[in-house]
């Protein structure tokens, strides 16, 4: 399938794309680390299908010195021994943010219970925003048709201010 509208080039979808990176801000700046971020937007990517996405996270998280072993094996995390607990449990909140409908309840009282257990307030308010603003971008850009494969390392810091 060929790409449907460009939303980088669009005029609309520029302005829409800046304030939308903008909003993430607060969460690229909390105190949830940045492996975790990375680690988490892959993830949601992953499920969704948004070869766009996990393209940019991929080579974002390599530039930033993450392994490509653990990229490698961010689709199959529990499976894996190269996470951390703390990493885990924000990988499970993520896959049961993303498919809220086939968890029929969200994301359940088990995995907020782990995830809380690592991270405190503000580092799981970030991690609610980023479950949703990544599912959003994985939305935008798999209704365009937007491809994998042309992301260079920090393009998005560069539509951010």
């Amino acid at each position: 399938m060929e790409p449907r509208i460009d939303l980088f080039t669009h005029e609309l979808g520029a302005k829409f794309g800046k304030r939308f990176a903008n909003a993430s801000l607060p969460i690229l700046q909390s105190s949830l680390p940045k492996p975790t971020q990375e680690l988490v937007a892959l993830r949601a990517s992953q499920i969704n299908g948004c070869g766009w996405c996990v393209d940019m996270h991929t080579k974002d998280a390599a530039a930033a010195g993450e392994t490509a072993v653990r990229l490698n094996l961010v689709a199959v995390w529990r499976e894996a021994t190269v996470f951390t607990e703390a990493e885990q449990a924000a990988l499970a909140l993520a896959e049961e943010g993303t498919r809220l409908t086939d968890a029929n309840q969200g994301v359940s009282d088990e995995t907020w219970a782990w995830a809380s257990k690592h991270y405190d307030d503000e580092q799981l308010v970030a991690l609610v925003a980023l479950v949703a603003m990544i599912n959003a971008a994985n939305r935008l850009a798999v209704i365009v048709h937007q491809k994998g494969g042309s992301y260079q390392p920090g393009t998005l810091d560069s539509m951010m201010n």
